[in-house]
């Protein structure tokens, strides 16, 4: 059994394998461009979770007791496909077919169970309640899966975000992790402009959750809170995770132009050696 020196210094070295290959994907995209800094900022937090958290079975992909991961917010899927790739459920070449004619990595996830792809994602604010869903099934069913939901500071602006919170409150499930990426901005600029939600956590709590608050870049982090024993074993829990969007390329970090761009050559380069270094 390996230390938690050694899984952190594997979850470190699969986050800057992820943020190469993802700039790999949007340089491959071209034209079409991609969605490269709300991807950048979970990196960490895939990792930690393909990595190191959620039983996974690649070569058996729709095993009923694996546990489910949920990105709602569907812009960030440049870091679900390469955590897929890490997992085994895809492979490098998959990858280079991301957003091509014909390719299952389409810009905003599909919904693909045989390459370990849960659900379809991109119209904002519905992922909580599918894994809800997913939560009171795994309890129907006697199964003792976990459902993980990536969603993003600015998605929660939206109202079926809050609707979805009661419920899971009301329904006691302790099955479910939420996760929010408070990266600050949103695709309309910075989030407490466009609409301030003040402190996340509070907010969380107030609704009936255990809420941990984390550095969302700190894979270390990231890993102790995933394993901290639950404090309310009737609550469901969330974890505000702060990041920085555009995360791991300077050009990129605190910088909206890159929520969706095309990426150049010379860009590419110059990102490409900051991980190198």
């Amino acid at each position: 059994m390996e230390s938690r020196e050694q899984t952190v210094a594997k979850l470190q070295a699969m986050s800057k394998r992820m943020r190469r290959n993802m700039l790999e994907m949007a340089l491959g995209a071209g034209y079409l461009g991609a969605h490269i800094g709300p991807g950048l900022s979970i990196v960490e937090i895939v990792a930690v979770l393909y990595g190191a958290v959620m039983r996974l079975d690649p070569k058996n992909p729709r095993w009923i007791e694996r546990d489910r991961f949920l990105l709602s917010k569907g812009h960030g899927a440049l870091a679900l496909y390469t955590g897929l790739a890490e997992a085994g459920f895809i492979s490098q070449d998959d990858l280079k077919t991301y957003e091509a004619p014909e390719s299952f990595l389409t810009g905003q996830p599909a919904m693909f169970e045989d390459k370990g792809i849960e659900i379809a994602s991109g119209s904002l604010g519905h992922g909580l309640s599918i894994g809800i869903g997913m939560s009171l099934a795994a309890r129907k069913g006697h199964h003792s899966y976990t459902t993980y939901v990536v969603i993003g500071d600015g998605e929660s602006n939206e109202g079926s975000i809050w609707e979805a919170a009661m419920a899971a409150a009301h329904y006691k499930l302790p099955n479910l992790t939420v996760i929010v990426d408070v990266n600050g901005i949103q695709s309309d600029g910075r989030c407490e402009a466009v609409l301030d939600m003040g402190r996340h956590e509070d907010k969380w709590r107030s609704f009936g959750w255990e809420a941990l608050v984390v550095d969302g870049n700190d894979v270390g982090a990231l890993f102790d809170a995933f394993n901290a024993p639950r404090q309310y074993p009737d609550k469901p829990r969330t974890m505000i995770a702060h990041t920085v969007k555009g995360k791991g390329v300077s050009f990129m970090e605190n910088n909206n132009e890159w929520h969706h761009n095309r990426l150049s050559k010379p860009q590419h380069e110059n990102a490409m050696k900051e991980l190198a270094d």
